[in-house]
């Protein structure tokens, strides 16, 4: 048999995940810019903003995983030339995510009263709840740009929401620098300032990317297909089908790394302030791997329209192996400067000694944590995305998270026990995960075959 040639592949998911890659890293840019500028205010500053972050983020993904159910079911209509039905698609998904905006921030504004009662010292819950107001208010706007964003991965556009989101991210730098400390006559608000900042910056996101829709001939398209009758709960029953998995799955995961946050900060504020520029500098990393997961989706979404099953698997490999290549080369650099890098956000040793040691545990769980993204992005495009529901519930509710509270706190291992739970759930997710994918498949050739 004549060895394929895997640069093509290799080329288109380059080319698509770069954009991605600099949304991404526009998206998580907000929470380092924020983290970097408020951590000189010193440890509780730090520590405020990493709690209300991490009781957010829980609200936060139930958003923005339900809007990455559009990407692969546009992709699958684009694929096979249905721009009507892409259409439809894109004018439910601005009435249901911003909706679904709505309610997200009411739910945060009845969490917001019990972050008294998580466990945190009274000064950072003081630093936290104004923060956390802000930025609840802005995952309306995020929601409905997120509408807008995914489709447009779904038709394999991924530069207008890059140029998007790093137009709005040098507005939040901005805006932290004005609010946060004071100048130029605007009032010092601290960490409240990085807060009322990133909601500046979202407002801007959904009128800079609706503006683009209305210049462009070939986007201004899909707003003339906008009909009333396309309307449709069966349409957006298919949006809640697929996206719901994926917003519990991110849910999850995302839960055990918030609530790993939060418990952290019952060990110690030092701890606390550590875990988090921790956190910042592995997400910072992990946006590689979402732009060639968003990428492999849209690429596999395609292919499942047209019920290539070949095409599936080679950009599946494709994905794996430049996420291995990665996740080794950022392993490396975390242990190696491990302490450097935590000078960036703080200049408080005790909080760079903390981050050093935690970024060790960061560097062990790269591969694996490579693995199941890939994987997740991967079931996303053939829509199999019921199994990740289960797997993520398994590997972080049942392991990782008790894994995690008893190492720490019923043994010596104190608190590198919640990054030891989080690097066991991840293998586990990382191995079911791929072995569903694998299942899966094999059923479509086994059904084309009959």
């Amino acid at each position: 048999m004549e060895k394929f040639n895997r640069a093509p592949y290799y080329k288109r998911v380059l080319n698509l995940a770069f954009p991605v890659i600099l949304s991404q890293a526009g998206q998580i840019m907000v929470q380092l810019v924020d983290n970097a500028m408020v951590g000189h205010l010193g440890a509780e500053p730090l520590a405020g903003v990493s709690f209300a972050n991490s009781v957010f983020f829980m609200l936060f993904v139930l958003g923005t995983g339900m809007s990455l159910g559009l990407t692969p079911l546009v992709g699958e209509m684009y694929s096979v030339s249905n721009y009507r039905k892409s259409a439809a698609y894109l004018q439910n998904s601005i009435l249901f995510y911003g909706c679904m905006g709505i309610g997200i921030f009411l739910l945060a504004m009845i969490v917001r009263p019990f972050m008294w009662r998580m466990g945190q010292s009274p000064e950072v819950v003081a630093q936290a709840v104004p923060y956390f107001t802000y930025v609840a208010i802005s995952v309306i706007p995020f929601m409905v740009f997120a509408s807008f964003k995914q489709f447009l991965e779904g038709i394999g556009n991924t530069k207008v929401a890059m140029a998007i989101i790093i137009t709005s991210n040098v507005v939040n730098i901005i805006f932290n620098w004005l609010l946060i400390y004071g100048h130029f006559g605007f009032p010092e608000m601290g960490a409240a300032g990085a807060g009322l900042s990133t909601l500046i910056s979202r407002i801007l996101t959904p009128i800079l990317i609706i503006w683009y829709f209305y210049k462009r001939d070939s986007f201004y398209r899909y707003f003339t297909l906008f009909k009333k009758e396309n309307f449709s709960w069966q349409t957006i029953r298919s949006l809640v089908r697929v996206g719901s998995p994926i917003a519990l799955q991110m849910f999850m995961e995302g839960s055990a790394f918030a609530l790993t946050g939060i418990m952290m900060g019952w060990v110690g504020t030092v701890e606390m302030a550590g875990n988090q520029v921790a956190s910042v500098i592995s997400n910072l990393a992990f946006m590689i791997i979402l732009g060639i997961g968003s990428a492999v989706t849209i690429c596999v979404s395609h292919a499942y329209g047209q019920r290539n099953w070949l095409e599936i698997r080679r950009y599946a490999g494709t994905a794996y192996r430049l996420g291995l290549i990665w996740n080794v080369i950022t392993a490396l650099v975390f242990i190696s400067l491990r302490y450097y890098i935590p000078f960036l956000f703080t200049s408080d040793e005790r909080v760079v000694d903390m981050a050093a040691h935690f970024l060790v545990f960061v560097a062990i769980f790269q591969i694996s944590d490579g693995l199941q993204a890939n994987s997740v992005a991967i079931m996303r495009g053939i829509q199999n995305v019921k199994p990740i529901m289960v797997i993520s519930f398994i590997s972080y509710i049942l392991i990782s998270l008790p894994l995690g509270y008893f190492l720490t706190f019923n043994t010596m291992v104190g608190a590198s026990g919640l990054w030891i739970g989080l690097i066991v759930g991840l293998s586990v997710a990382a191995v079911l995960y791929n072995a569903s994918y694998r299942r899966r498949m094999k059923q479509y050739v086994a059904n084309q075959a009959a």
